[in-house]
């Protein structure tokens, strides 16, 4: 009897013998935060959409499109960069834009390139905001709460991938689809090659 009941169970949780389709599954993130480039001290976790621990980490995905847009979510303060580097990157050291492979927008409202300053923001992001990356490879964009920074970075001529770089106690989650606040107009969530041919 205890048999029956379970695969009852089992088969209404699966969704066998009915006539109606099973509820649509949600689709898996195919881009996320790549265990194959990051800093040594990096930890990676919720499915790959979570950043802590010390040092840099890219998407895996570069920004192919013509106007690419990603989030990120500033949980908890620390020193931390959000940008986009190649794969060159020294993803060892944070808050990343510390060598000639990175731009970021950095914990102390400093956007660096090449160690570098290229713009200062009047106030720094803090904890709880949501950063927006615009990219349309002629220059980057960054927006603090759904608002532009008008602090426009030029000069990225390589394929670059969504950055992250956390320490001290920072930690950063990317956000690459149900956004916070809309895009730029013109611009989308980051799509993999395939997805474009």
């Amino acid at each position: 009897m205890a048999l029956n009941l379970f695969c009852c169970l089992k088969n209404c949780m699966n969704g066998v013998n009915f006539t109606q389709s099973p509820a649509p599954r949600k689709e898996i993130n195919q881009i996320v935060l790549d265990s194959n480039y990051m800093g040594q001290e990096v930890v990676i976790v919720k499915n790959g959409q979570r950043v802590c621990g010390s040092g840099g980490t890219l998407a895996s995905a570069p920004l192919v499109q013509s106007k690419a847009y990603f989030e990120v979510k500033l949980l908890q303060s620390g020193v931390w960069g959000v940008g986009l580097a190649t794969r060159s990157a020294d993803l060892n050291c944070a808050p990343g834009g510390h060598d000639e492979e990175s731009w970021v927008l950095c914990w102390d409202g400093v956007i660096r390139h090449n160690n570098k300053e290229m713009s200062r923001l009047s106030q720094a992001p803090q904890e709880g905001d949501v950063l927006g990356v615009a990219y349309d490879h002629v220059e980057i964009n960054f927006y603090i709460n759904g608002k532009s920074t008008e602090t426009p970075v030029i000069g990225v001529r390589h394929t670059v991938y969504p950055a992250l770089y956390v320490h001290d106690g920072a930690i950063l989650d990317i956000v690459l689809d149900n956004f916070s606040h809309p895009p730029p107009q013109g611009f989308d969530k980051i799509m993999i090659e395939q997805s474009l041919l």
